[in-house]
């Protein structure tokens, strides 16, 4: 049996920036990580929100990150997710503990694969990914 896929399945998803997280995405576009820092506990957060998940304070900045982080965890992708993912693989999904405290998803680029350790350095890379968006990577540091 032929499986008839959809056309644009071979096409990535982009992200849609929103009223909560425009000011990240513009950071990105800008080649900085935007994490928000509460002004009432100090608390670091990422993903973008409209209060502080610590205290529930609406009082938050943007600051931008070093960009600097350790590999907490990861998984090596060799079967792609879909057909616009087949051309990446094998790429390694990272869970990335960024030097201001918080963790976040992304993935390595300019790297190895075979490569990666747990708590090995990596640096952001912010990588074009069409229509005005810029996506959070990480390469070796």
């Amino acid at each position: 049996m032929n499986r008839i896929e959809p056309k644009d399945a071979h096409v990535k998803p982009l992200p849609v920036p929103d009223a909560d997280t425009g000011a990240y995405w513009r950071g990105l576009e800008n080649g900085q990580l935007l994490l928000q820092h509460c002004l009432e506990c100090g608390h670091v957060q990422f993903y973008q929100q409209a209060i502080c998940r610590e205290c529930g304070s609406e009082r938050l900045e943007h600051c931008a990150a070093s960009g600097g982080g350790r590999v907490h965890s990861f998984s090596v992708v060799h079967r792609a997710p879909g057909p616009a993912f087949k051309q990446d693989t094998p790429y390694a999904v990272l869970l990335v503990e960024l030097d201001e405290g918080p963790r976040m998803i992304s993935s390595l680029v300019k790297g190895d694969v075979t490569q990666i350790t747990f708590d090995m350095r990596v640096q952001l890379v912010c990588e074009a990914a069409g229509g005005g968006i810029f996506l959070p990577r990480f390469r070796p540091a």
